[in-house]
């Protein structure tokens, strides 16, 4: 897989628009975007609610394994855990089965909030949205960030 291309048969291999990259880097721009104003009346943040949403899914992870699920490096993941501490979302405490390791953990706000954020992939679809259409995309771009993983670690 070339990530760097688009159609390379012809013309300037460098334009930004041929850069798989930039549509990437584009789209991901434009959906936090999106995503700002509705997370905004939760008072979370767009990687707020990333964390959140693991969490929801399942409590009590390590920073480690929160970081490796949301592609984030300690260095970024963890001021952000910090702020969400300071907010009462989350607590932070050292894993009794090895001290190493911080635990994260929702609080009873952070639970809390799931109820109001339920609403959010439904105001994120929109009133007209073709859910089989969506999920197609997701399926695709799931697959897409399967494989640069995948890259990633090969050249590791």
């Amino acid at each position: 897989m070339t990530v760097a291309t688009g159609d390379m048969r012809g013309g300037d291999p460098l334009l930004l628009d041929r850069q798989l990259c930039f549509q990437l880097y584009a789209a991901s721009n434009m959906v936090t975007r999106l995503y700002g104003p509705v997370l905004a009346d939760l008072g979370l943040t767009y990687p707020q609610y990333l964390v959140m949403l693991v969490l929801w899914e399942e409590d009590g992870q390590t920073v480690g394994a929160l970081g490796k699920r949301l592609y984030l490096d300690s260095g970024t993941l963890t001021p952000l855990l910090k702020r969400m501490e300071g907010r009462g979302l989350i607590e932070r405490g050292r894993d009794p089965d090895d001290e190493r390791r911080v635990l994260v953990t929702l609080t009873e706000a952070g639970r809390a909030l799931r109820a109001q954020a339920v609403k959010v992939p439904e105001i994120m679809a929109g009133e007209d949205a073709d859910l089989e259409a969506i999920e197609t995309l997701r399926e695709a771009v799931r697959g897409l960030v399967d494989k640069l993983a995948e890259l990633h670690a090969e050249a590791r």
